[in-house]
């Protein structure tokens, strides 16, 4: 039979406890892509290979040339890959990574962001110490959540939270000695406190037809039977990223073992870029 229990307004009562960001969240990883293995258009590309040789120029510039006098509180770097969804920003940063020959720290908003006020410039701290004790890149993915405009009317207390956010970002930032790489599809939204303290701002951009039909045939296994002709692919369609036509020829790919067919036929290609092309029109309101 259950015991009724009178409540005791003498005991203390309990209330939520911010959960402590469990430091395995900010682990280094090994970059999973190299500078060979992304395809970008030349000035992009070239803008790159100047980020990913900074470390093995930096005793020339600084010491030999003298600009360690000019420029003393220079040697951080911070590097900001915008543009279009799509592009190889992520690879690119996996890229500049590996060959400087350190692992990457992945750091997405979700990571950091509590319900807590409070607790999420906490986190950010937390990203740094982790990624210098194990001298890692710190890549900041969608850093636009993190780097965007402060507050200037608050009237509420997250307001207040979201503008100590942005203080403590920007302190670090200051007192970071090391690379850290941000990427992001909405530099609009970034802060201009946040974009004069980023030394190199890199736009990636659609792939142009030569990139376009190098994607196409470096996303189509040699393994597969297929009749595409990666020039015509290039030529038919534009305004598509890497990711798309990642996505068409593996849906494309599918489809065609679902219908049992012999071979890859570009129709089911056509198709496949077809519908991610519709899908883009959707979402930006042009049916």
């Amino acid at each position: 039979m259950p015991v009724n229990r009178k409540p005791n307004f003498d005991e203390p009562k309990q209330t939520a406890q911010a959960p402590q960001l469990a430091e395995e969240t900010f682990i280094p990883e090994e970059p999973r892509w190299s500078l060979d293995e992304i395809i970008l258009p030349a000035e992009v590309k070239a803008q790159i290979l100047d980020v990913a040789t900074y470390s093995e120029n930096a005793h020339r510039v600084f010491e030999l040339w003298g600009f360690k006098r000019t420029h003393k509180f220079s040697r951080r770097i911070g590097v900001n890959l915008y543009g279009p969804p799509g592009t190889g920003k992520t690879m690119a940063a996996h890229a500049i990574a590996r060959a400087l020959g350190k692992k990457i720290l992945i750091v997405n908003y979700a990571d950091i962001e509590s319900k807590y006020v409070g607790e999420t410039p906490k986190n950010i701290r937390k990203a740094f110490e982790a990624a210098k004790a194990s001298g890692s890149i710190l890549f900041f993915d969608e850093a636009d959540a993190i780097l965007s405009k402060r507050v200037t009317n608050m009237t509420q207390a997250v307001d207040v939270s979201v503008n100590q956010t942005r203080s403590v970002m920007l302190m670090l930032m200051n007192e970071y000695q090391d690379f850290i790489i941000f990427a992001t599809n909405f530099i609009e939204n970034f802060d201009p406190a946040f974009m004069r303290r980023i030394s190199i701002h890199v736009k990636f951009t659609l792939p142009d037809e030569d990139c376009r039909r190098k994607l196409w045939r470096m996303y189509t296994p040699p393994e597969v039977p297929n009749n595409l002709d990666f020039d015509e692919l290039a030529k038919k369609f534009d305004g598509i990223s890497g990711s798309d036509i990642s996505n068409a020829i593996l849906n494309a790919a599918f489809k065609a073992a679902r219908l049992k067919l012999d071979e890859l036929d570009k129709s089911l290609v056509f198709e496949a870029v077809e519908n991610i092309l519709a899908s883009k029109r959707a979402n930006s309101g042009n049916l």
